[in-house]
Protein backbone atom coordinates (compact mmCIF):
# COMPACT_ATOMS: atom_id res chain seq x y z
CA UNK A 1 0.00 0.00 0.00
CA UNK A 2 1.58 3.63 -1.08
CA UNK A 3 2.38 5.91 1.65
CA UNK A 4 -0.61 8.29 2.45
CA UNK A 5 -0.22 11.70 1.59
CA UNK A 6 -2.95 14.01 2.62
CA UNK A 7 -4.73 17.13 1.13
CA UNK A 8 -6.99 18.44 2.84
CA UNK A 9 -9.88 20.91 1.92
CA UNK A 10 -11.76 22.82 3.84
CA UNK A 11 -14.25 26.11 4.05
CA UNK A 12 -13.22 26.14 8.42
CA UNK A 13 -10.02 25.75 9.83
CA UNK A 14 -7.68 27.50 12.37
CA UNK A 15 -7.88 30.34 13.47
CA UNK A 16 -12.09 29.38 13.46
CA UNK A 17 -13.15 28.34 17.00
CA UNK A 18 -16.42 25.98 15.43
CA UNK A 19 -16.45 22.58 16.15
CA UNK A 20 -15.82 21.26 12.89
CA UNK A 21 -12.88 23.75 12.59
CA UNK A 22 -11.59 22.25 15.86
CA UNK A 23 -11.87 18.98 15.04
CA UNK A 24 -10.08 18.95 11.73
CA UNK A 25 -7.08 21.36 12.61
CA UNK A 26 -7.10 18.47 15.39
CA UNK A 27 -7.39 15.90 13.01
CA UNK A 28 -3.90 16.87 10.58
CA UNK A 29 -2.51 17.37 14.20
CA UNK A 30 -2.61 13.89 15.05
CA UNK A 31 -1.42 12.14 11.26
CA UNK A 32 1.71 14.66 11.45
CA UNK A 33 2.35 13.12 15.01
CA UNK A 34 1.89 10.12 12.72
CA UNK A 35 4.72 11.19 10.30
CA UNK A 36 1.83 11.90 7.80
CA UNK A 37 2.21 14.17 5.50
CA UNK A 38 -0.51 16.86 5.18
CA UNK A 39 -1.06 19.86 2.81
CA UNK A 40 -4.43 21.86 4.39
CA UNK A 41 -5.97 24.52 1.62
CA UNK A 42 -9.02 26.43 3.60
CA UNK A 43 -10.23 30.36 2.86
CA UNK A 44 -8.81 33.49 3.81
CA UNK A 45 -9.37 35.04 6.61
CA UNK A 46 -10.56 39.06 7.02
CA UNK A 47 -7.43 41.24 7.35
CA UNK A 48 -8.19 42.21 11.00
CA UNK A 49 -6.84 38.79 11.93
CA UNK A 50 -3.36 37.63 12.17
CA UNK A 51 -2.96 33.56 10.69
CA UNK A 52 0.23 31.62 11.25
CA UNK A 53 1.02 31.44 7.42
CA UNK A 54 2.10 27.35 8.22
CA UNK A 55 -1.34 26.47 9.05
CA UNK A 56 -2.70 26.17 6.01
CA UNK A 57 -2.58 27.23 2.08
CA UNK A 58 -5.27 30.69 1.83
CA UNK A 59 -7.81 30.65 -0.97
CA UNK A 60 -9.72 34.46 -1.30
CA UNK A 61 -13.09 33.72 -0.18
CA UNK A 62 -16.15 35.59 1.23
CA UNK A 63 -18.87 35.58 4.06
CA UNK A 64 -21.05 32.60 3.74
CA UNK A 65 -25.11 34.16 4.53
CA UNK A 66 -26.20 30.55 6.45
CA UNK A 67 -22.91 30.73 8.65
CA UNK A 68 -21.01 34.54 8.67
CA UNK A 69 -17.99 33.56 10.90
CA UNK A 70 -17.30 30.73 8.29
CA UNK A 71 -15.91 31.91 4.73
CA UNK A 72 -16.21 30.11 1.64
CA UNK A 73 -13.64 30.62 -1.28
CA UNK A 74 -14.33 32.07 -4.76
CA UNK A 75 -13.63 29.49 -7.59
CA UNK A 76 -9.84 29.14 -8.38
CA UNK A 77 -8.21 26.50 -9.06
CA UNK A 78 -4.59 27.30 -10.66
CA UNK A 79 -2.38 28.30 -7.95
CA UNK A 80 -4.43 25.30 -5.97
CA UNK A 81 -3.68 23.04 -8.94
CA UNK A 82 0.26 23.62 -8.84
CA UNK A 83 0.15 23.25 -5.14
CA UNK A 84 -1.39 20.55 -4.63
CA UNK A 85 0.50 18.71 -7.43
CA UNK A 86 3.85 19.42 -6.32
CA UNK A 87 2.45 17.74 -3.04
CA UNK A 88 1.68 15.00 -4.81
CA UNK A 89 -0.90 13.47 -2.55
CA UNK A 90 -2.74 9.84 -2.49
CA UNK A 91 -5.63 11.49 -1.21
CA UNK A 92 -7.88 13.84 -0.88
CA UNK A 93 -10.21 14.68 1.41
CA UNK A 94 -12.55 17.04 1.29
CA UNK A 95 -14.60 18.48 4.54
CA UNK A 96 -17.01 20.77 3.04
CA UNK A 97 -19.04 20.74 0.05
CA UNK A 98 -18.70 24.42 -1.08
CA UNK A 99 -16.19 26.42 -2.01
CA UNK A 100 -12.77 24.67 -1.17
CA UNK A 101 -14.47 21.66 -1.15
CA UNK A 102 -15.17 22.15 -4.83
CA UNK A 103 -11.90 23.15 -5.54
CA UNK A 104 -10.78 19.92 -4.21
CA UNK A 105 -13.34 17.52 -5.70
CA UNK A 106 -12.36 19.13 -8.58
CA UNK A 107 -8.72 18.60 -8.79
CA UNK A 108 -9.59 14.82 -7.95
CA UNK A 109 -11.33 14.05 -10.36
CA UNK A 110 -9.18 15.38 -12.55
CA UNK A 111 -5.87 13.71 -11.77
CA UNK A 112 -7.56 10.82 -10.81
CA UNK A 113 -6.55 11.16 -6.88
CA UNK A 114 -8.70 8.88 -4.48
CA UNK A 115 -11.58 10.90 -2.95
CA UNK A 116 -13.27 10.81 -0.05
CA UNK A 117 -15.34 13.69 2.31
CA UNK A 118 -17.00 14.14 5.46
CA UNK A 119 -20.04 15.66 5.60
CA UNK A 120 -20.05 17.66 9.19
CA UNK A 121 -22.61 20.23 8.71
CA UNK A 122 -26.26 19.25 8.17
CA UNK A 123 -27.23 22.47 6.43
CA UNK A 124 -30.44 21.16 5.48
CA UNK A 125 -31.64 21.08 9.15
CA UNK A 126 -30.58 24.90 9.68
CA UNK A 127 -33.26 26.21 6.69
CA UNK A 128 -36.19 26.40 8.73
CA UNK A 129 -34.44 28.93 10.76
CA UNK A 130 -33.75 31.14 7.97
CA UNK A 131 -37.23 30.79 6.66
CA UNK A 132 -35.60 29.03 3.56
CA UNK A 133 -36.96 25.73 3.70
CA UNK A 134 -38.00 25.99 -0.25
CA UNK A 135 -34.27 25.43 -0.64
CA UNK A 136 -34.19 21.93 1.41
CA UNK A 137 -34.95 19.47 -2.13
CA UNK A 138 -32.31 21.38 -3.90
CA UNK A 139 -29.82 21.87 -1.20
CA UNK A 140 -30.35 17.79 -0.59
CA UNK A 141 -29.83 17.16 -4.74
CA UNK A 142 -26.43 19.42 -4.62
CA UNK A 143 -25.30 16.93 -1.66
CA UNK A 144 -25.82 14.19 -3.03
CA UNK A 145 -23.95 15.33 -6.29
CA UNK A 146 -21.01 16.76 -4.87
CA UNK A 147 -20.45 13.52 -2.51
CA UNK A 148 -21.14 10.68 -5.48
CA UNK A 149 -17.52 10.68 -6.71
CA UNK A 150 -16.26 10.30 -3.19
CA UNK A 151 -15.46 6.41 -2.69
CA UNK A 152 -16.13 7.17 1.35
CA UNK A 153 -18.36 9.85 3.15
CA UNK A 154 -17.53 10.76 7.03
CA UNK A 155 -20.52 11.46 8.81
CA UNK A 156 -20.39 12.22 12.93
CA UNK A 157 -23.31 9.89 13.99
CA UNK A 158 -25.95 7.48 13.34
CA UNK A 159 -28.85 9.79 13.19
CA UNK A 160 -26.77 11.81 10.16
CA UNK A 161 -25.88 8.05 8.82
CA UNK A 162 -29.46 6.63 8.62
CA UNK A 163 -30.78 10.58 7.16
CA UNK A 164 -27.89 10.57 4.07
CA UNK A 165 -28.37 6.41 3.32
CA UNK A 166 -32.24 7.46 2.98
CA UNK A 167 -31.43 10.05 0.67
CA UNK A 168 -29.66 7.53 -1.44
CA UNK A 169 -26.00 8.53 -0.44
CA UNK A 170 -23.79 5.47 -0.60
CA UNK A 171 -19.93 4.70 1.10
CA UNK A 172 -20.92 6.53 4.48
CA UNK A 173 -19.61 5.31 7.47
CA UNK A 174 -19.62 7.03 10.92
CA UNK A 175 -16.22 9.15 12.14
CA UNK A 176 -17.57 9.67 15.63
CA UNK A 177 -15.97 12.38 17.96
CA UNK A 178 -13.58 12.23 20.87
CA UNK A 179 -12.88 14.38 23.56
CA UNK A 180 -9.52 15.43 25.02
CA UNK A 181 -10.06 14.37 29.02
CA UNK A 182 -6.40 15.81 29.60
CA UNK A 183 -8.28 18.96 28.59
CA UNK A 184 -11.82 18.57 29.43
CA UNK A 185 -12.04 17.24 33.33
CA UNK A 186 -13.85 17.70 36.93
CA UNK A 187 -11.46 19.48 38.43
CA UNK A 188 -11.54 23.28 39.71
CA UNK A 189 -11.53 25.23 42.43
CA UNK A 190 -14.92 26.47 42.34
CA UNK A 191 -15.31 28.70 45.39
CA UNK A 192 -11.91 30.38 44.15
CA UNK A 193 -13.26 30.24 40.38
CA UNK A 194 -16.86 31.82 41.34
CA UNK A 195 -14.84 34.09 43.54
CA UNK A 196 -12.70 35.70 40.96
CA UNK A 197 -15.92 36.32 39.23
CA UNK A 198 -17.77 37.43 40.99
CA UNK A 199 -20.44 34.87 41.82
CA UNK A 200 -21.88 33.81 44.76
CA UNK A 201 -21.23 30.11 45.50
CA UNK A 202 -24.84 29.68 46.14
CA UNK A 203 -25.80 30.45 42.90
CA UNK A 204 -27.50 27.43 40.71
CA UNK A 205 -25.52 28.34 37.44
CA UNK A 206 -27.08 27.02 34.30
CA UNK A 207 -24.53 27.01 31.55
CA UNK A 208 -25.28 27.26 27.70
CA UNK A 209 -22.33 26.47 25.31
CA UNK A 210 -22.24 27.13 21.75
CA UNK A 211 -23.00 29.53 18.67
CA UNK A 212 -25.37 31.96 19.52
CA UNK A 213 -27.78 31.53 16.12
CA UNK A 214 -31.20 30.98 15.05
CA UNK A 215 -30.88 27.30 14.25
CA UNK A 216 -29.25 26.82 17.66
CA UNK A 217 -32.54 27.88 19.84
CA UNK A 218 -30.74 29.41 22.22
CA UNK A 219 -33.66 31.33 22.97
CA UNK A 220 -35.63 28.35 24.17
CA UNK A 221 -32.62 28.12 26.95
CA UNK A 222 -32.91 32.11 28.28
CA UNK A 223 -37.10 31.25 28.12
CA UNK A 224 -36.83 28.50 29.72
CA UNK A 225 -34.45 29.55 32.72
CA UNK A 226 -37.20 32.78 32.79
CA UNK A 227 -39.92 30.12 33.47
CA UNK A 228 -38.11 28.20 36.16
CA UNK A 229 -37.33 31.21 38.25
CA UNK A 230 -40.58 32.19 38.13
CA UNK A 231 -42.05 29.15 39.17
CA UNK A 232 -39.13 28.58 41.91
CA UNK A 233 -37.40 31.87 43.01
CA UNK A 234 -34.12 30.22 42.69
CA UNK A 235 -31.35 32.27 42.55
CA UNK A 236 -30.04 31.27 39.21
CA UNK A 237 -28.02 32.73 36.64
CA UNK A 238 -27.35 32.25 33.29
CA UNK A 239 -24.08 32.05 31.42
CA UNK A 240 -23.70 32.12 27.93
CA UNK A 241 -20.34 31.38 26.55
CA UNK A 242 -20.63 31.52 22.68
CA UNK A 243 -20.82 34.28 19.60
CA UNK A 244 -22.73 34.63 16.62
CA UNK A 245 -25.41 36.40 14.63
CA UNK A 246 -27.91 36.07 17.57
CA UNK A 247 -25.82 37.61 20.30
CA UNK A 248 -27.80 40.93 19.85
CA UNK A 249 -31.34 39.44 20.47
CA UNK A 250 -30.70 36.83 22.90
CA UNK A 251 -29.43 40.07 24.92
CA UNK A 252 -32.37 41.64 24.34
CA UNK A 253 -34.35 39.16 25.20
CA UNK A 254 -32.99 38.11 28.86
CA UNK A 255 -32.93 41.49 29.87
CA UNK A 256 -37.12 41.45 28.99
CA UNK A 257 -37.49 38.68 30.43
CA UNK A 258 -35.64 39.86 33.81
CA UNK A 259 -33.47 36.81 33.60
CA UNK A 260 -29.98 37.22 35.30
CA UNK A 261 -27.60 36.55 32.39
CA UNK A 262 -24.13 36.87 31.92
CA UNK A 263 -22.39 36.85 28.48
CA UNK A 264 -18.94 35.92 28.20
CA UNK A 265 -18.11 35.14 24.21
CA UNK A 266 -16.38 33.02 22.80
CA UNK A 267 -13.62 31.08 25.42
CA UNK A 268 -10.06 29.44 24.87
CA UNK A 269 -11.16 25.95 25.86
CA UNK A 270 -9.24 26.45 29.26
CA UNK A 271 -11.64 28.69 30.51
CA UNK A 272 -14.28 26.52 28.85
CA UNK A 273 -13.20 24.08 30.97
CA UNK A 274 -13.38 25.94 34.25
CA UNK A 275 -17.13 27.44 33.54
CA UNK A 276 -18.53 23.61 32.98
CA UNK A 277 -16.42 22.41 36.15
CA UNK A 278 -18.45 25.17 38.07
CA UNK A 279 -21.39 25.05 36.87
CA UNK A 280 -24.88 22.71 38.01
CA UNK A 281 -26.27 21.58 34.44
CA UNK A 282 -25.62 22.35 30.95
CA UNK A 283 -28.78 23.31 28.73
CA UNK A 284 -28.22 22.99 25.20
CA UNK A 285 -31.63 23.04 23.14
CA UNK A 286 -29.94 22.62 19.90
CA UNK A 287 -31.52 20.21 17.65
CA UNK A 288 -29.76 20.49 14.46
CA UNK A 289 -26.49 18.92 15.58
CA UNK A 290 -24.39 16.64 13.48
CA UNK A 291 -22.67 15.89 16.80
CA UNK A 292 -22.29 18.21 18.95
CA UNK A 293 -19.02 18.26 20.96
CA UNK A 294 -20.07 20.59 23.14
CA UNK A 295 -22.05 17.88 25.26
CA UNK A 296 -19.41 15.45 25.27
CA UNK A 297 -17.32 18.21 26.53
CA UNK A 298 -19.46 18.87 29.28
CA UNK A 299 -19.62 15.57 30.39
CA UNK A 300 -15.79 15.10 30.65
CA UNK A 301 -16.25 17.86 33.31
CA UNK A 302 -18.90 16.43 34.96
CA UNK A 303 -21.66 19.05 34.01
CA UNK A 304 -25.13 17.17 34.26
CA UNK A 305 -26.59 17.37 30.06
CA UNK A 306 -29.62 19.23 29.64
CA UNK A 307 -30.34 18.76 25.53
CA UNK A 308 -32.79 18.25 22.95
CA UNK A 309 -33.69 15.28 21.99
CA UNK A 310 -33.12 16.22 17.96
CA UNK A 311 -30.43 15.67 15.62
CA UNK A 312 -27.64 13.81 16.69
CA UNK A 313 -27.25 14.80 20.57
CA UNK A 314 -29.20 11.65 21.57
CA UNK A 315 -26.64 9.92 19.77
CA UNK A 316 -24.47 10.99 22.80
CA UNK A 317 -27.00 11.67 25.76
CA UNK A 318 -28.96 8.67 26.93
CA UNK A 319 -32.17 10.06 28.64
CA UNK A 320 -31.95 9.28 32.61
CA UNK A 321 -28.91 7.64 31.99
CA UNK A 322 -25.96 9.79 31.92
CA UNK A 323 -28.30 13.21 30.97
CA UNK A 324 -31.87 14.46 30.23
CA UNK A 325 -33.71 14.91 26.81
CA UNK A 326 -36.66 17.27 26.11
CA UNK A 327 -38.60 17.73 22.70
CA UNK A 328 -36.83 20.12 20.36
CA UNK A 329 -38.22 23.23 21.30
CA UNK A 330 -40.69 22.85 24.38
CA UNK A 331 -39.67 25.42 26.43
CA UNK A 332 -41.84 24.38 29.62
CA UNK A 333 -40.03 20.96 29.21
CA UNK A 334 -36.97 22.56 29.73
CA UNK A 335 -37.64 24.76 32.13
CA UNK A 336 -39.66 21.63 34.52
CA UNK A 337 -36.20 19.74 33.50
CA UNK A 338 -34.07 22.55 34.81
CA UNK A 339 -36.24 22.72 37.97
CA UNK A 340 -36.03 18.57 38.66
CA UNK A 341 -32.03 19.35 38.38
CA UNK A 342 -32.43 21.88 40.56
CA UNK A 343 -34.11 20.13 43.32
CA UNK A 344 -32.65 16.79 43.23
CA UNK A 345 -28.59 17.17 43.96
CA UNK A 346 -28.58 13.17 44.14
CA UNK A 347 -29.76 12.94 40.85
CA UNK A 348 -27.25 15.86 38.97
CA UNK A 349 -24.54 13.78 41.07
CA UNK A 350 -25.61 10.30 38.91
CA UNK A 351 -25.62 11.74 35.50
CA UNK A 352 -21.92 13.91 36.34
CA UNK A 353 -20.57 10.32 37.19
CA UNK A 354 -22.29 8.87 34.33
CA UNK A 355 -21.19 11.28 31.96
CA UNK A 356 -17.64 11.67 32.70
CA UNK A 357 -17.24 8.03 32.61
CA UNK A 358 -18.96 7.86 29.21
CA UNK A 359 -16.66 10.69 28.27
CA UNK A 360 -13.53 8.41 29.08
CA UNK A 361 -14.57 5.73 26.27
CA UNK A 362 -14.07 8.76 23.83
CA UNK A 363 -10.66 8.96 23.24
CA UNK A 364 -9.78 11.06 20.25
CA UNK A 365 -6.86 8.85 19.38
CA UNK A 366 -8.74 5.76 18.92
CA UNK A 367 -11.10 7.83 16.80
CA UNK A 368 -8.40 9.07 14.45
CA UNK A 369 -6.25 5.61 14.33
CA UNK A 370 -9.76 4.38 12.56
CA UNK A 371 -10.13 7.23 10.72
CA UNK A 372 -6.49 7.19 9.60
CA UNK A 373 -6.97 3.00 8.94
CA UNK A 374 -9.98 3.70 6.66
CA UNK A 375 -8.60 6.54 4.72
CA UNK A 376 -5.75 4.01 4.01
CA UNK A 377 -7.65 1.15 2.65
CA UNK A 378 -9.82 3.47 0.15
CA UNK A 379 -6.49 4.93 -1.03
CA UNK A 380 -5.39 1.15 -1.50
CA UNK A 381 -8.72 0.08 -2.95
CA UNK A 382 -8.80 2.92 -5.29
CA UNK A 383 -4.87 2.71 -6.69
CA UNK A 384 -5.26 -0.99 -7.41
CA UNK A 385 -8.05 -0.18 -9.71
Amino acid sequence: MPEIRLALFTDTYFPEMNGVAKTLERWVRYLRKQGVECLVFAPSRPRREKTISEEAERLTSLPFFLYPECRLAVPQTGNVERKLLDFRPTIIHVATPFGTGMAGRYLAIKHGIPLVASHHTHFVRYLPFYNLQWMGKLLWRYLHWFHRPCSRIYVPSQSVLEECRQDGWEGLEIWSRGVDTQRFHPSVDREEFLRIHEVPKSRFIVLYAGRIAPEKQTEVAVEAVSRFTDKTNADALLVIAGDGPATQEIKALAQSLGVETRFLGALPQGQLQQWMAASDLLLFPSATETFGNVVLEAMACGLPVLGAAGGAVPDTVRHGLNGLLCPPGDIQAFADHVELLYKDASLRARLSVAGVQEAKCRSWDEVFKGLQTSMEEAMGVLSAT
